[in-house]
């Protein structure tokens, strides 16, 4: 597996955002797959929403996420851990 390393904003990966309901949740020009149609939704508490949204006007950066590139559609998928 080949691991390259991309610096992207917040702006970048909210590009193109659709939240299609229980189809799924697109993101970054419509090339990354958010929440595919088979995985749960994830719903974050108050308090770590508040942190998130903290984070980002603080302008820190936010954890380290890992994509698969999935051909031949081109788009990206979030990997989890």
């Amino acid at each position: 597996m080949k691991i390259e390393l991309k610096e992207e904003t917040v702006k970048e990966i909210a590009n193109g955002y659709k939240d299609n309901a229980e189809e799924s949740v697109v993101g970054y020009g419509g090339k990354l797959d958010i929440r595919p149609p088979y995985q749960r939704e994830f719903i974050y508490k108050d308090k770590q929403r508040v942190a998130v949204i903290n984070t980002i006007k603080s302008n820190f950066p936010l954890n380290l996420m890992y994509w698969h590139f999935r051909e031949p559609s081109e788009n990206f998928i979030p990997l989890e851990g």
